[in-house]
């Protein structure tokens, strides 16, 4: 079988392709482009970009693609001079084309397109006939027009002669963006679909191609003159059709098959090689009356189609003879596309998971197939994924340099899409050295993999090959002896021997030995393999140009084993002798290794008269492989007390996978978070891990109740709580954050976490959740702590801890009083316009749902929207919201050229679609540690924060400086706010020219404010006994950019603008505070929090793990010193789906590092 690719469109809009021999998306050159659609041919393919503009992708080949252009001299004998230019009134012109009819002097002959070049310049045919000519290449006739000869005769009144010059396509491998030669009152409007076809018509000259189109407008266009030697043709040509076509599609011979608007299908007859564009329509009704055709498309002898509620259907009896086939048939499942390619081979998008699907089965005789297959290969770039995540490559940075523009930052609507799937881990073999006690923490990070434990080896036995068994041998073996084979292990029996001294010098090897087992042996046990990019969703797909012929041998549907390239290529180097040496060396260090190993475990036994709880349960769990879905499991804790008290605890999760008995297990002392996600559908919440949260793959488990879901939340909240010995409310310089629906958690900072020399990662600290529901949290080291809801209404903190969902001993019994929170659920009806009856709810089958989220991806209805959770109410009935981004008209309709665009509040001539924001209010009321400050509603709040070192710092008598900003603007000064009454006692109004939007003070009362417009201010004056200040001073903005927020520590400032890029003030000094210009320091910045040691904090917005990318990230700044206060890098932390952090509070460092930076600091005053 002949390699042949398979091209795609993701959701992003790049291109990628796929070989018939290969396994990898390999990902199109050009990248900057972004593609809607795309339809291949056999050595080329076209497309339409984002811009709905055509372009053209030749596949580069060893034959140039080559074209000659002509041009003739002609001249007429006059009896004064000979022959000459000057020719008689009624003659063709002294330089034409053949005809003669056209003017065509040599400098007038351009290239056709910037895609073109010349290879040389214009020379003389002296060739006439397969004969030379006389010198010049001149030949003769009595006439214009008549018979050439190359002898000049007596007769002989006219000549001519014949220029060549030859031009190359350069444009291979590349994509080239089709010109248009039409006049402008009738270029046709922008394209919305587009097919390739045609090459086999009958008799049809090679390399000729049929290429049709679809306007925004419900017009048919057709490409003319498209062939080899012309790949870009000449100009496109309107076809009338009896209705409105949506989309279109061209088989390789004479079908040709349209879907309109109203629902039905249109078939071009007459189609042949005289007569590429057809002479009639034909109508084809849909399957059915209620859902009507949105998709279809045309091979050789087979037509398939998508209705509108993602049914697919096969047209049968559909031939050259009878293009309109005879009936439809009903396929089984849903699709947002499907493509039918050569040989008849049909692809298709999958409608919910997005993934590319391949039709098994196909056949001359059998048409339709038999099933569907999901096309699992890789991308290009995994081959060499790293596992590691240390470092900011490794962890997928995606924070930069460069500035960021308008134009960038307009997030598309994919980005706002939330994550719901995620992939499957890696294959990759483990790279550890056979005796690995040199990390056996490390190891044990690697125990709780997803389904990664040593029962997996049982499920596929590796097979006898030199380099896999020794693999195989080398990682089994060292499993301890006393444990029991997981496929032997029942349920029922637990065997609580070997983790109760988990916490122990011993367990460490323990939990070596099973975190490197069940790595050593995850590879080898699955019977579907998987990769990293199985998340991947995809939005086209055409297998024009890919020839699959019946029964053939895929690679598609596998993914490579763990071994990586390298390894492989080691593996088949290797001697037969040499393996079996090799093999003999590993089981003598393998057999020692477990001697000494069973030593280390030989005191386990007086760990039965330890106390020992277990608790055990029914959950689901979600897979996060194949099949992709919840699974009901049996869970166990696993609770043991040692001979001094401390306690650790070990959560069992069981399931069965192809009738198979397994199992994983997660150390509650390596766990740093439990978030709660709450939906509709499901009571769940995830489990982080350090490994995990590099990952960004947490373990999901759900509840059939939510009374349940809190039972266990509470109880394994506990658990960590007691393995870290974290008892009572928060520390007063706690770190706290907020996660995007409402969550509020809190951390305790370790000396070492804003070390200089050894900086703790950020992924291993452990955050455990207070009660309540906020938006915006604030705190101080004098345990001030401020937050504000979704409905602007201000909190402050009481002092207790627990509440909401997490109850019992979790919890305090004091302080927790009643807390409500209202917030607003958007949707989006989206409207087309269309020239007949102007914006309708009638879209294009590629465009968004018509009710929809903000991102178009999800279809969502009044009807079937609901509340974000079962805790939340509705409280109001649907309205519109006129206070959208970029304003709207009297309706609340928002207009732009096509989704996703920028919006605005005004109708132009090019705005074909808008869109209008529909808004419902729910209510939520829980429980926390909150009381509520009355009256002002605010917008944002921040607190002064105070280092050991400042002069207020050791004052408990002193009022705690605290700013806020309300929902309408207005900057508000907080008096009275003392540790003993961190309410405060009344609001004071400063007065502004404009509306605010946030506001900082930093630790030696530096007060700065952004307003909405994005400008920046400085107050002075601003002190203890003046808590006012006295004026603003404006502050000029990067260039460019409008500031959104600002945070101010002890001498550093940093502001946040709309596209997500973070600056530097520099220049701030104690006798120049509004410092002297702005330095770009990242982008990819969500929220920033600078704290009382001038640490920087930020929420990412995007950070790729090892198996999944997460949005909303925690992130600290590395490297940040007195001398170089901007940083050097990042260090991920805990993410997915975190909006708000403030370590503002958090001034614990080293003591050593406390006198370095006071010596430093000695220079800056408050």
């Amino acid at each position: 079988m002949p390699v042949s690719v398979l091209w795609a469109v993701d959701l992003f809009g790049r291109v990628h392709t796929l070989s018939t021999a290969g396994q990898y998306w390999e990902l199109c050159k050009d990248t900057q482009l972004e593609f809607k659609r795309v339809s291949a041919a056999t050595q080329c393919c076209w497309g339409i970009a984002c811009d709905n503009q055509v372009y053209l992708y030749m596949c580069a080949s060893d034959v140039s693609i080559r074209c000659r252009e002509e041009a003739y001299e002609n001249q007429r004998w006059n009896p004064m001079g000979g022959f000459c230019e000057k020719l008689l009134p009624s003659d063709r012109w002294p330089w034409s084309d053949v005809s003669g009819l056209q003017h065509r002097p040599l400098d007038g002959v351009a290239l056709p397109s910037p895609h073109w070049e010349w290879e040389s310049d214009w020379y003389v045919d002296e060739n006439f006939g397969g004969e030379p000519t006389e010198k010049g290449g001149w030949t003769y006739a009595i006439d214009f027009p008549a018979t050439y000869t190359r002898d000049k005769k007596w007769n002989s009144c006219v000549r001519r002669r014949k220029w060549i010059r030859y031009r190359r396509y350069k444009s291979r491998d590349a994509w080239a963006k089709i010109p248009s030669k039409d006049d402008l009152k009738d270029l046709p409007d922008p394209f919305n679909d587009l097919s390739v076809g045609g090459w086999e018509i009958t008799e049809e000259p090679v390399g000729r191609l049929s290429v049709w189109a679809v306007s925004l407008q419900g017009k048919v266009w057709y490409r003319e003159d498209v062939s080899r030697p012309n790949p870009e043709g000449s100009s496109w040509s309107l076809v009338d059709t009896p209705g409105e076509a949506v989309q279109i599609s061209c088989g390789p011979h004479d079908l040709l098959w349209v879907t309109l608007w109203e629902g039905q299908a249109l078939v071009r007859e007459g189609i042949n090689r005289n007569n590429p564009k057809g002479s009639s329509w034909s109508v084809v009704e849909p399957p059915g009356s209620e859902n009507g055709i949105m998709h279809v498309s045309a091979g050789a002898s087979a037509v398939w189609a998508v209705t509108k509620d993602r049914k697919v259907w096969f047209r049968r009896g559909v031939n050259s003879h009878n293009p309109c086939g005879t009936s439809w048939i009903e396929m089984v499942g849903e699709m947002t596309m499907v493509n039918v390619g050569l040989n008849d081979q049909v692809w298709g998008i999958g409608s919910e998971e997005r993934a590319v699907y391949f039709r098994q089965g196909v056949t001359p005789s059998e048409l339709s197939g038999k099933t569907w297959k999901a096309i699992v290969a890789g991308r290009e770039s995994d081959r060499s994924h790293s596992g590691s995540s240390s470092s900011l490559l490794s962890a997928g940075c995606f924070f930069g340099d460069e500035v960021k523009g308008g134009s960038e930052s307009a997030s598309s609507d994919t980005d706002a899409a939330s994550e719901v799937e995620r992939p499957g881990p890696e294959r990759s073999a483990p790279e550890e050295p056979l005796d690995n006690s040199r990390d056996p923490k490390g190891s044990s990070a690697l125990g709780p993999e997803t389904g990664g434990t040593a029962e997996c080896a049982s499920e596929n036995p590796c097979p006898d090959v030199g380099g896999r068994e020794a693999t195989q041998a080398s990682v089994g073996s060292e499993r301890p002896l006393p444990a029991s084979t997981p496929a032997e292990l029942p349920w029922t029996n637990i065997d609580l021997k070997e983790p109760r001294k988990a916490s122990s010098h011993s367990a460490a090897g323990f939990a070596e030995t099973m975190g490197l087992s069940s790595l050593g042996l995850f590879p080898l046990g699955l019977d579907e393999p998987y990769g990293a990019d199985d998340h991947q969703l995809w939005a086209w797909v055409s297998g024009g140009g890919c020839a699959v012929e019946a029964g053939s041998a895929l690679k598609w549907f596998t993914v490579q084993s763990g071994l990586s390239p390298s390894v492989q290529t080691l593996s088949l180097s290797i001697s037969p002798a040499q393996t079996a040496a090799w093999r003999k060396q590993i089981f003598q260090q393998l057999t020692e290794r477990t001697k000494r190993e069973l030593e280390n475990f030989r005191h386990y036994e007086q760990a039965v008269e330890q106390s020992v709880w277990v608790k055990t349960g029914t959950l689901q769990w979600w897979c996060d492989w194949k099949p992709h879905k919840w699974v009901d499991v049996r869970v166990a804790l696993e609770q043991f007390t040692g001979h001094d008290g401390a306690r650790d605890s070990i959560l069992f999760i069981y399931y069965i996978v192809h009738e198979e008995k397994k199992y994983f297990h997660v150390f509650l002392n390596e766990v740093t978070v439990l978030v709660p996600v709450l939906n509709e559908a499901k009571h769940s919440f995830a489990l982080y891990t350090p490994e995990k949260t590099r990952q960004r793959w947490p373990v999901r488990l759900a509840a059939t109740t939510e009374q349940d879901m809190n039972d266990w939340l509470a109880l394994l909240s506990l658990s960590c709580c007691e393995s870290r010995k974290i008892h009572g409310r928060p520390s007063p310089q706690a770190i706290w954050s907020v996660t995007c629906k409402g969550d509020i958690f809190v951390s305790e900072p370790s000396p070492d976490l804003e070390a200089q020399d050894h900086l703790l990662p950020c992924d291993q600290m452990f955050w455990r959740q207070m009660g309540g529901h906020l938006r915006v949290v604030e705190a101080n080291s004098r345990g001030v702590v401020w937050g504000i809801g979704y409905d602007h209404t201000a909190w402050v903190y009481t002092g207790g801890y627990g509440g909401g969902c997490v109850q019992g001993l979790a919890s305090s019994t004091s302080n927790i009083y009643t807390q409500s929170d209202v917030k607003s659920i958007c949707i989006y009806e989206n409207q087309r316009w269309n020239p007949v009856t102007g914006y309708t709810s009638r879209g294009l089958p590629t465009d968004r749902y018509m009710w929809s989220d903000a991102t178009g991806l999800q279809e969502c209805t009044k009807a079937s929207t609901k509340p974000p959770s079962l805790q939340w109410t509705w409280v109001s009935d649907w309205y519109v919201d006129f206070s959208v981004p970029g304003g709207t008209d009297q309706e609340g309709w928002q207009y732009a050229s096509d989704f996703p665009a920028s919006y605005h509040g005004y109708k132009t001539m090019k705005d074909f679609v808008r869109r209008r924001c529909w808004a419902r209010k729910c209510k939520l009321v829980t429980n926390g540690p909150w009381l509520e400050v009355a009256p002002i509603a605010l917008g944002d709040v921040s607190i002064i924060p105070e280092s050991p070192e400042s002069p207020d710092g050791d004052g408990c008598g002193h009022n705690i400086a605290l700013w806020a900003v309300s929902d309408k603007g207005d900057v508000l000064c907080r008096l009275g706010v003392s540790e003993l009454n961190p309410v405060g006692s009344s609001w004071l109004h400063i007065g502004t020219d404009q509306p605010f939007a946030s506001v900082s003070i930093g630790a030696c009362y530096q007060l700065w404010a952004v307003a909405r417009d994005g400008s920046a201010f400085y107050r002075g004056s601003v002190s203890p006994s003046q808590p006012a200040g006295d004026c603003w001073y404006h502050i000029p903005s990067p260039p460019k950019q409008r500031l959104v927020q600002v945070s101010v520590g002890q001498t550093s400032v940093y502001a946040l603008d709309e596209n997500g890029n973070l600056w530097y003030r520099g220049g701030v000094t104690p006798s120049y505070p509004q410092g002297s210009s702005w330095e770009h320091v990242s982008n990819n910045v969500r929220r920033v929090s600078v704290g009382p040691l001038d640490q920087v904090w930020v929420i990412a917005n995007k950070v790729q793990g090892t198996h999944g990318l997460s949005r909303g990230t925690v992130c600290r700044r590395t490297g940040v010193q007195p001398r170089e206060p901007k940083g050097q890098g990042w260090d991920y932390g805990i993410g997915g789906g975190w909006d708000h952090i403030s370590v503002r509070a958090n001034a614990t460092r080293t003591s050593r590092n406390v006198s370095r930076e006071q010596k430093a600091h000695g220079a800056v005053s408050c």
